[in-house]
């Protein structure tokens, strides 16, 4: 239990049993930064933010170290709940209350790497620093380190104290540099980040009614075998795991050999669908593709996780037809579940809208044409047309 944790209500038998997020106390990859005076931690903050921020979504934690009391900003001194101002080159939120747990994990909802003074708040990680003149400081706090990943020594300190050592018992497995050793700093948080990255499983959006096609669109049969197992068999390749998404009459339909994860928030079409798959798995990145994309071919899908950018929410390619993001062949990261939800209260359930109105990377694809999907029968012959024209040109090559 992390020391925000016991403010929220406990869990009871009763409640449905939903996989939680690896969140800490603010991110997924969040570290403390204790045994050092507060203005070193500043400034090694500093130094790594600004390092990683070009590629990352960086924050900082603290608290004021101000010993007198302060006067609440803005209206907040006027009894306002809330004080909001557009600063041009950046936004400023004040709040009259205290911020409880979920809600500060919703302000760093859509952030990467989050670095913490551990002298005032803690974190699932941390970043132990050896300051002989610290040396008291540290041994208070030693209940704090539960998960030490990297020792740092100011340049006058030769060895770990004998009480860290018994406290971290791996210590000798955990990297050891001294405070000037930036470069080497700077490399272990870029290869934590890259381990961390979250893991990629598709998902083939089958779940829809087709009722301008006429028929199910997932059954429609191409190239020897139905399109939903044609796609789900082409990103296997490229996922971990691969699931078909269905409505609950569907299920007995699906083949054993294909997983498949039935749509649990219902009646909002593929919005729904991602929504479901990320209820059960919220630490999962999904390469979300819609079962009546004909043309789809692994040059597109190659390409699209070959420039994924898990900094933002998604990664999409631009439609060829309109110009805004193509939501249905996607990668959605995991920071865009609690994204979609916010969007989901406010009455939206469009995921081109929760695009278009995100940071997201936005790609133009390869072969414009391989994003085209079908709705009518007449959609269908087209699209057919077009293979037949493909094929030819390939066996003419």
């Amino acid at each position: 239990m992390t020391s925000n944790d016991h403010n929220l209500p406990k869990k009871e038998g009763k409640h449905t049993g939903l996989v939680k997020p690896t969140i800490g106390n603010f991110s997924r990859n969040e570290w403390a930064i204790v045994g050092a005076p507060c203005i070193n931690i500043k400034l090694l903050a500093d130094t790594v933010i600004n390092a990683l921020s070009p590629i990352y979504k960086c924050a900082y934690v603290d608290t004021s170290h101000n010993d007198e009391v302060i006067s609440p900003p803005g209206r907040i001194a006027n009894g306002a709940y809330l004080d909001y101002t557009d600063q041009l080159n950046y936004q400023q939120f004040n709040f009259k209350n205290e911020l409880k747990p979920y809600q500060v994990k919703q302000q760093f909802a859509e952030t990467d790497l989050v670095l913490v003074n551990g002298n005032h708040q803690q974190a699932k990680a941390q970043v132990v620093v050896i300051y002989e003149n610290k040396k008291a400081s540290l041994q208070k706090r030693i209940e704090q380190l539960t998960n030490v990943e990297l020792i740092l020594l100011d340049e006058r300190v030769e060895d770990i104290f004998d009480f860290i050592k018994e406290a971290v018992p791996n210590w000798p497995n955990i990297p050891i540099y001294h405070l000037g050793e930036i470069d080497k700093i700077i490399a272990f948080f870029e290869t934590r980040m890259q381990q961390s990255i979250p893991v990629l499983n598709g998902l083939v959006l089958a779940g829809g009614k087709s009722v301008r096609m006429g028929f199910d669109k997932g059954l429609a049969n191409v190239y020897g075998k139905e399109q939903r197992y044609y796609l789900a068999d082409m990103l296997k390749g490229y996922c971990n795991e691969v699931a078909i998404s269905c409505r609950p009459d569907q299920k007995t339909e699906i083949d054993s050999v294909y997983k498949n994860i039935e749509d649990t928030f219902t009646g909002l079409g593929p919005f729904g669908a991602i929504l479901s798959a990320f209820r059960e798995n919220p630490n999962q990145a999904l390469l979300v593709v819609a079962c009546d994309l004909l043309l789809l071919d692994k040059n597109t899908i190659e390409y699209l996780i070959a420039n994924r950018n898990v900094a933002n929410i998604a990664t999409a390619f631009q439609s060829g037809f309109d110009g805004f993001p193509e939501p249905l062949i996607t990668i959605w990261e995991p920071k865009s579940y609690p994204v979609l939800l916010a969007f989901l209260s406010q009455g939206y359930s469009c995921p081109r809208k929760v695009l278009i109105n995100s940071d997201i990377t936005l790609l133009q694809a390869p072969d414009v044409n391989a994003l085209a999907n079908i709705n009518t029968p007449e959609d269908m012959e087209n699209i057919k047309r077009e293979l037949h024209i493909k094929m030819a040109t390939t066996n003419e090559s």
